[in-house]
This record gives structure tokens, C-alpha cells and sequence, in this order.
């Protein structure tokens, strides 16, 4: 027999050989947090990070820096609520029935949050949610109404609704960084979606950075009155042309009582009280600093008289300064979070994902707004930051898409993806894996008749060649050569050159319209 000592000896070093193990495999095992940055419209083309010479974002830069940017990044059909819902679900519009901004989304759905707080996660949403309905597999929300507002904004929570005080870039980062510090349980992994109003119509800054933005002046887009020779009705019926359909009120923030002075005609009647609906949010104090800015620009904007280029040309630069001034905002909170995480000892097991629900057009093809298949439109920023796992300063060039976000987010928390979820997981390209990946992305915007008057349209990009086919009113074909012709102005469909490329191309459509369940149909007019 083993002597009393001995045995111990021997009992306390079983336990010590345990208690390793398990600290061993707890630290293996570890599930990371997860914060999903979603704002709203902000262009590709806005990001420093993917070389922006419009301007400098470098806390967004930083997420890039420390992690992988993706090259490749696109959108299963570019606009607001359909672009949120396919995120959710990991499934097309057509199988989660949000097709439009018209549906309201079904939240009795399976969805990414729902799954990870099944499976022990703490889930929070805060800000911009834009579904209709009421938010579900979350712990905690508090949420905008509708597209929400920038000045002292409500906030929908299970309580109901709230009026905040302040700017909403800043109040939904408070929010998040509370949540955090006061309602997460620490025992528990955690899922945050911290979703920004910014940069969406109609851009109203901070006082700082308006007083900044509208001193500066940006290089117009080489295709600013781009006349669309050569494509089909579908470019030229849209209607989100900056010379005629953007707002002097609400996007221009011209006083409405100047524009009906001058004789302009508003594309739409709702944009004057949009204006008035705006402004009169501001605190006196607010509005203001506001009057001092834009009142001069109403004043030289009513002596000067602007019509045709001139006009189209000052509306782009008020456009730009208000606009980048609003993502200039995002940027700043962004940082404020990433050194919340940083001081508190969470980034090191935390996920961070910034992206976008859609790209968006900053002048070129004459165009602001999003909806087309067209690059500015359907790819979207993305990079991830994941330190351990993804290495500092990666890119990657695979053809991704929102419709992956879902799963890649189950697999990094080792949850099991359900069957019918649509994308892929994108884990092992976080990990610098050389893996089999998809050829071609399948597209689909079905928002017609409907603002911006863009046609429904469906089609299929590979890494090099794009095949669009509109139809509903119209049955029109353009295929594009992407490395010869990035920039999308030369229809090749019916070209003799391409005729081996186009088979192929709608080959592929019919190939991935069968896989993922979808059938269009051309009614008879």
C-alpha cells in the first residue's frame, strides 16, 4: 500500500495535472465576443482603407490594419431592409420574403442572434434596425424607429419609445459602450450589432465637422454627366440623377422659400418638408450654429443663379461635404468603441466586423443613391478583425457577399449552421486557408415601380465578367468586362468578340438561380 504521505503527494499532483488540463482547454476553446459595425450607405469609396482620396477614416482604417480587408465584398440585393434581413437569415430575399423596403420582416424567422443566444451568448442591437417589426433574439434593444433622425432622435425599446438628446452617431455609441460596461453578463460570450443611421439621406452633420466639410472641395467623378450611350433604358429611366433628382431643400439644405424664389422645381413635393422636418429637430443652440454655416451658403447660392452643369456641379460638392461629414462621425465613434474594447481588456477575444448595408454612389454614373448591380452599388465594405486568428494587414480578393455574414459568424462561435442558410462560412479565409471558394455571385433587386424608378433586375458577377438582366416593364441584357472596363460604360451584350463569354455567363445565372431557389417571372404587360 501506498503511504499516507505519498498518497498525497500523488493526489495533489493528479489534481494539479487536472486543473492544467482544464485551464487548457478552456483557454482553447474560449468562444470570442462579437461586434458587428454596420452603418448605413457609406461607399467603399469612402474608406482610406481602400485608397479614398475623398477622405481620411482612421479609426474605421484601424479594424483593416489590425485585421483582413476584404477586396471583393458585395451585396445580394442593394438596399436597406432586404440587405439587413439577408444578413440575419444567411438566405436571398426570396426565401426570406423581404424582397423590398415595402415587407415587413418576419421575426418569428431563424435567425444568427437567435441561434447564438441559444446557444449562450448575451445579444444585444442597438440603433439602426429598419425591419417593420420588433426586434427578437436579443437580450437587449433599443432601436430607431423607421430610418430614424440625426438630431435628438427617438429610440424604440421594449418599453417603448424614448427621446434621446444629442446626435445620433454619438447617442447609439453611448448606448453600445453602456451596454457594455453595465449590462453584459461577464460569464457569458457577447453579440453586439452596433448599427449607425450614418451616412444615409438626408446627411446632417455634427457642428464640428460641418464647420470643416463645407470649407473643403472634392474631385468630381470622371462619369459625373455620364449620358449612358451604349446601355439599355434601365440606366436612363433611373431617377437618382444628382442634376435632377436630388433635393435643393432636404439634400442641399437650400431654405425652400429661396428655391420657390428662383424658380427651381423640386423633383419631388416632399422634399421641402423634409427640410423643415430636419431642422426643426435642433435645440436652439443647435440650430444656430447650424444658421451661421448655411446661411451664408443660402446667400451665395441665391446670387450666383446656377443652372445646368454649374448647378449640377455645385449640388455635387454640397452633396460630398455633407455626406463625408456624416461618415466623418461614424469614424470618430468608431474609434471611441475600439478604445473602450482596447482599455477594458476586450480586444483580444473579440470579433470586429465593420461594414456597410449596401455601397453607394458618390457622383459617378451622375448618380447618388444605390439599388444597381452596378460595382459602386453592389459591393460593399468589409474587413474583420479577429486577433490571433486573422493576420494584421491581410487582404483577401474572394468573391464574398452579405449573405455569408451569418455563418461566418456561427462557425467562429463553433455553432452548428443550419442546412438551409444559403452562404458560406467565410472561417477559413479569416484564417489565410486556401480553400475551394465560389466562381460567381448571384444578384437580385426587385424594388419596381418605387423611388429612384430602378428597374427589378437580377444577374450574376464572376471575378471578371458581369451579366445583368432587367426585366418586369422591360427585358433588356449588358454584360460588362470588368478588367477592361471597370467603370461599367461599354455594354458588351450582343458583341461578337464576347459571344463564348456571354453563353457561359448565362449559363451560369441558370445555374445559380437553381441554386438558390430562385425563378423570375416576366409578367405579361
Amino acid at each position: 500500500m501506498m503511504g499516507g504521505l505519498a498518497f498525497l503527494m500523488a493526489l495533489v499532483g493528479s489534481l494539479t495535472s487536472c486543473e492544467t488540463e482544464q485551464k487548457e482547454e478552456t483557454a482553447e476553446t474560449k468562444r470570442p465576443n462579437i461586434i458587428f459595425i454596420m452603418s448605413d450607405d457609406h461607399a467603399y469609396q469612402a474608406i482610406s482603407a481602400y485608397g479614398s482620396t475623398l477622405i481620411n477614416t482612421p479609426n474605421i482604417d484601424r479594424i483593416a490594419n489590425e485585421g483582413m480587408l476584404f477586396e471583393n465584398a458585395f451585396v445580394s440585393n442593394s438596399i436597406c431592409a432586404p440587405s439587413r434581413a439577408v444578413i440575419l437569415t444567411g438566405k436571398h430575399s426570396h426565401i426570406n420574403g423581404l424582397v423590398d423596403n415595402a415587407v415587413r420582416f418576419d421575426s418569428t424567422q431563424v435567425t444568427y442572434p437567435k441561434i447564438l443566444r441559444e446557444n449562450g451568448y448575451q445579444t444585444a442591437m442597438i440603433g439602426k434596425w429598419h425591419l417593420k417589426t420588433q426586434p427578437t433574439g436579443f437580450d437587449y434593444w433599443k432601436v430607431l424607429p423607421g430610418q430614424g433622425h440625426y438630431y435628438n432622435p427617438e429610440f424604440r425599446t421594449p418599453e417603448g419609445i424614448v427621446l434621446d438628446s444629442g446626435y445620433v452617431t454619438d447617442l447609439i455609441t453611448d448606448f453600445a459602450i453602456n451596454w457594455l460596461e453595465e449590462a453584459k453578463d461577464k460569464d457569458k460570450p457577447f453579440m453586439l450589432m452596433y448599427q449607425h443611421k450614418a451616412p444615409h439621406r438626408e446627411w446632417l452633420p455634427t457642428e464640428e465637422n460641418f464647420r470643416n466639410y463645407t470649407q473643403k472641395e472634392f474631385p468630381e467623378p470622371e462619369s459625373l454627366f455620364d449620358d449612358y450611350e451604349g446601355r439599355g433604358r434601365a440606366a436612363k429611366e433611373a431617377e437618382m440623377r444628382i442634376s435632377t433628382h436630388m433635393g435643393l431643400t432636404n439634400d442641399s439644405k437650400i431654405h425652400p422659400d429661396i428655391v420657390e424664389k428662383l424658380g427651381y422645381k423640386e423633383f419631388i413635393n416632399w422634399y421641402a418638408s423634409a427640410y423643415h422636418g430636419n431642422l426643426d429637430r435642433m435645440s436652439p443652440e443647435e440650430r444656430a450654429a447650424w444658421e451661421e454655416v448655411y446661411g451664408p451658403i443660402n446667400e451665395a447660392f441665391e446670387k450666383a443663379g446656377l443652372h445646368g452643369d454649374e448647378l449640377t456641379k455645385w449640388k455635387y460638392q454640397r452633396y460630398m461635404q455633407d455626406y463625408l461629414a456624416s461618415i466623418e462621425s461614424v469614424d470618430e465613434n468608431v474609434g471611441r468603441l475600439l478604445d473602450y474594447l482596447e482599455e477594458n481588456g476586450l480586444a483580444e477575444n473579440t470579433i470586429i466586423i465593420y461594414t456597410s448595408d449596401q455601397g453607394f454612389y458618390l457622383g459617378e454614373h451622375g448618380w447618388f443613391d444605390k439599388r444597381f448591380m452596378y460595382e459602386e452599388s453592389f459591393r460593399t465594405p468589409l474587413m474583420i478583425k479577429w486577433p490571433g486568428v486573422i493576420t494584421a494587414g491581410s487582404k483577401n480578393t474572394d468573391l464574398v457577399q452579405n449573405l455569408d455574414f451569418a455563418e461566418t459568424m456561427l462557425d467562429a462561435a463553433g455553432v452548428d449552421i443550419p442546412e438551409d442558410m444559403q452562404g458560406k462560412s467565410m472561417l477559413p479565409l479569416l484564417k489565410g486557408e486556401k480553400v475551394e471558394w465560389r466562381d460567381a455571385l448571384y444578384y437580385h433587386y426587385y424594388e419596381y415601380p418605387g423611388i429612384h424608378a430602378v428597374k427589378r433586375h437580377n444577374g450574376v458577377r464572376t471575378d471578371r465578367y458581369k451579366l445583368i438582366h432587367f426585366y418586369y416593364d422591360i427585358d433588356e441584357w449588358e454584360l460588362y468586362d470588368l478588367q477592361e472596363d471597370p467603370k461599367e460604360m461599354n455594354n458588351l451584350y450582343g458583341d461578337p468578340a464576347y459571344a463564348e463569354v456571354q453563353e457561359n455567363m448565362h449559363q451560369k445565372l441558370k445555374e445559380l438561380m437553381k441554386e438558390y431557389k430562385d425563378e423570375v417571372v416576366i409578367p405579361q404587360l
